[in-house]
């Protein structure tokens, strides 16, 4: 694997012999003076150039890149997607995975367009100035990403989604669509992490990340808890669906109700008991039942 002295080298070798690219600025983790060494960041670039047109006029190939960054494993633009209905005009955006393991995400942009690279939500250095236009990036604090308090609205929102969703995974269930139940269980244990998240915060603080895909959950939260929230994650089958579902609903009540003791959000809802025995309810539902005749207390 080359090295990232190796990377750097190519990166603004290229850029100094080009006289349209003004500056080059790093964006994410490698530009994070606390980051811990990892092979696998990425080297966010951006070139801020004179012209982008000239750029996407001469957008580069496979072949192209090979020749300046090395062999590719696999290469996307993603300015102008198809798949994903995306396109934007005012800047490119080359996706390169190299062969050796080494990955650059390289963005071409107007040297007009130089603060949202210099002043946004993340990390930012200056590894090439040109013409000394660029201001003093300031020390980024990771702040834009640390864990947001919720409001008594956001908390009770993030409860009612939870419990108006759950009861899809059940119809997907006795239906057996199981990919529809599948997904919608990924949407209620996305409420369960938010709160955690809160759960998190009341126990370390407010001042942190969660990290990527929320990794750092697991060195933040209490075994119990991370093996909860890991058995929310089934095979797709029924069985395995259906215990799923109840643990994550019995994980959501117990969390739930330590972070509104904390916060001193009163809950006055009762979705925990009723919508839980709707569930089972469904979960012992005739298949070729016509009608619902149920009611609870």
């Amino acid at each position: 694997m080359r090295s990232e002295k190796e990377m750097y080298d190519l990166i603004l070798g290229y850029a100094k012999n080009e006289d349209d690219i003004r500056a080059v600025i790093l964006n994410g983790s490698r530009a994070n003076p606390d980051r811990k060494p990892d092979p696998f960041n990425d080297f966010d670039i951006v070139y801020l150039v004179r012209n982008v047109e000239a750029y996407k006029q001469k957008a580069w190939n496979t072949e192209y890149g090979e020749k300046l960054f090395g062999e590719m494993l696999v290469y996307e633009r993603t300015d102008e997607n198809e798949i994903f209905d995306e396109h934007f005009p005012e800047f490119i955006c080359y996706l390169m995975q190299f062969a050796d393991g080494n990955r650059i995400d390289l963005s071409i942009a107007d040297i007009k367009n130089y603060e949202g690279y210099c002043f946004g939500d993340g990390y930012a250095t200056v590894l090439l100035d040109k013409d000394n236009v660029l201001p003093e990036v300031p020390v980024y604090d990771g702040s834009g990403y640390f864990i947001q308090k919720p409001t008594e609205q956001i908390f009770f929102e993030c409860r009612t989604e939870f419990w108006w969703v759950a009861p899809y995974v059940a119809k997907g269930l006795w239906r057996n669509q199981l990919l529809y139940a599948h997904a919608h269980v990924g949407i209620i244990r996305d409420m369960l992490i938010k709160m955690l998240g809160w759960y998190v915060g009341t126990e370390h603080g407010f001042d942190l990340s969660l990290g990527k895909k929320d990794d750092r959950l697991q060195e933040l939260l209490p075994a119990e808890l991370w093996e909860g929230l890991l058995s929310t994650y089934p095979h797709c089958n029924e069985e395995d669906i259906w215990r799923a579902l109840f643990d994550a609903c019995a994980l959501f009540t117990k969390v739930s109700k330590l972070v509104a003791e904390r916060f001193g959000f009163p809950i006055r809802d009762e979705y925990d008991r009723r919508v839980t025995a709707f569930l089972k309810y469904t979960k012992e539902l005739p298949r070729d039942a016509e009608t619902i005749d149920f009611s609870v207390n």
